[in-house]
Parts: C-alpha cells; structure tokens; sequence
C-alpha cells in the first residue's frame, strides 16, 4: 500500500514537471527587450506627461527600457489602431482615455478598432473632474444661477472646449441636457485657446480640466462654480460638486489608462497590472496626480473593463440625443 502511494506522489509529480515544462515552453521569459508605450496625441500634453512619469518608474520594475511614442492624428484613432493591431506579445502597450475608449466610436463612422475588441485594458493610471466656470463679468456664482440665466435667455450663452467630441464638449453637452438649458456650442483648436477666450470675455463658460483653470481661478480671471466629480476637488475645497450644486446626473470623471492587444498573454497582463499598480500606490504618486486635480487608481482589469462598457453606453446616448457627429 505504502508502495502504490509513492508511485501516485511520483506520477503526480512527474505530471505537474510536464505541465509546468509545457507551460515554460508556450510563454517564454517577458520582458526580454525594451517595451513601448503608444500615446494616441501629441507630446506635452497633460496624458503625455502623465505617460512619461509612468515609464520612468515602470523600466526598473520590467528591467528594460520603456519607450513613449506619440501618434497623434484623427483624435487619438491613428494612434489606437496602430496600439490594436501590434503584436499582442506585451512590448507594446497603448495608452487610453474616455476619448478614444467610449466618445469616438459613437463619433466616428469607421473607425480603425474596436475598443471593446482589440483591446484588453490593464488598469486606470489617474482620474479626476473637470471644472466648471465662468467669466466674472456673467451674473452667476451658482450653477443654479447660470442655469437660470440659461432659461431665460435661450441660446444667448455660449461655452468653450478645445473641439466637437472631446471630453470637456461632452461634459457640456451632458451639462447641458440635465439642466434642460440650450447654449451654443464654440469649438477651439485646443483647450488653452478656449481658456483664453473665456478669460477674455468671448465665452460664457467653459468645462474644462483643472489643470487648465485653476491657476486662472486662483488669479481671479474666472469664477469657478463647481467640478464635475463625485467629491470636491482637494485645490477648491469651497467649490460644489454638481450633484451638491442640484445636477447629480451631470457627473463627469475624466480618464487615462493603459491597454495591450486583446490576445497579450493573461500572465503577462497579470504582471503589468501588479507592477503599475504598485507604482500608483506610492505616496509619490498620490501626491502628484492629487497636485493636478486627478486622483491615482489602479483597478484590476476586470473591473477597468466593465466601467469602460458602462461609459461606452452613456456616452453613446449622450451624443446620439445630441446629433454630435465628425465624420
């Protein structure tokens, strides 16, 4: 009896070394060389830079270089096809927003990618709210009051945002369908030009991100009336969310995250969310996007994916209610 047990342990034993040989042979040792990271915009912009400091801290958790390459063009979709359809072997990662994920499939008549697809996301890198503000000159220092001022004179306001389908144009668009306002839409080539006219008095209100308005809030040459978020923003403590200000269903959480080729292995996913998550759990990192209004948030995959498909649902009935279309 002794002896027909020592044989099963053997067997077993002799079995597990097969699989764990086999498994050995199908995914080689990862990373073996230097691993890039797709950015679907231009450089110097407020994801760029948060890409580059991640890239810094993730090359010595991976032991090899991270390279950022930009690839801007046709609102982020020439950089995500060119992220979709690399080789899902893990050196190359692309680098995600609620832009490219869930406003310009619902924007775009084609499309390169399927976000929902060709993808498999990784994790959130940081979250935050945009702002909401206004010119001194209008006559509101509530979103109650603009709201009114909206009502009684149709169409008369105007809001800013750097271009037809980007995140502080849908913010406005939700704004305002939940306020049940009608204001025109002004399209800029970027947000600093939008930030500039609303300073000068040629717009009426912009929602834009903080890093864009606060230094302006905090000269005095806007007023802000409240941020977009679930909790206030910890650089205006004074300033409603837009649930406290009476709008809950104009709640806004602006994102950037990281993804891989749908077909990247699960274990080499697995090891990339562990090692971005502990970078995002620094009291570095908190500090730093907290400087910037965001917050740093690391979710599993799983739970990254299925806010991506809820977000991806919202914001299609959102720009189909309100006829938004580039192409």
């Amino acid at each position: 009896m002794k002896r027909e047990k020592m044989m099963v342990l053997t067997l077993a034993f002799s079995l597990a070394l097969t699989i764990g040989w086999s498994v050995a042979a199908e995914e080689p040792p990862w990373p073996t060389k230097p691993v890039r990271v797709i950015v679907p915009g231009g450089a110097g912009g407020v994801i760029d830079i948060r890409t580059r400091w991640l890239a810094v801290r993730l090359a010595p958790l991976l032991g090899q270089s991270v390279i950022v390459e930009n690839k801007p063009g046709a609102g982020g979709n020439l950089g995500m096809e060119l992220g979709a359809h690399s080789s899902p072997d893990g050196y190359t990662l692309t680098i995600i927003h609620m832009g490219v994920m869930t406003a310009n499939p619902h924007l775009y008549s084609r499309l390169g990618y399927d976000p929902l697809i060709d993808f498999t996301p990784i994790t959130y890198l940081g979250v935050g709210p945009l702002l909401l503000a206004v010119h001194p000159d209008v006559p509101a220092t509530t979103v109650a009051e603009l709201v009114r001022l909206a009502k009684e004179s149709p169409g008369k306001l105007n809001f800013g945002s750097p271009g037809i389908g980007t995140p502080p144009h849908l913010a406005g668009e939700l704004f305002k369908r939940v306020a049940a306002i009608e204001t025109v839409h002004v399209p800029y080539k970027g947000g600093g030009q939008a930030v500039s006219d609303l300073i000068a008095g040629h717009i009426s209100y912009s929602i834009e991100g903080l890093t864009v308005q606060l230094p302006q809030v905090q000269a005095g040459h806007l007023r802000a009336l409240a941020v977009t978020g679930p909790h206030r923003a910890a650089s205006l403590p004074d300033v409603p969310t837009m649930a406290e200000a009476g709008l809950a269903g104009a709640e806004f959480q602006g994102w950037v995250g990281i993804a891989v080729p749908a077909a990247t292995p699960k274990t080499i996913v697995a090891r990339l969310y562990r090692d971005i998550g502990s970078i995002l759990a620094t009291p570095e990192a908190h500090a730093w996007f907290g400087e910037t209004g965001a917050e740093a948030r690391a979710d599993p995959p799983d739970v990254f994916l299925a806010a991506i498909r809820a977000e991806h649902a919202k914001w299609g009935k959102v720009i189909r209610e309100a006829g938004i279309k580039i192409e």
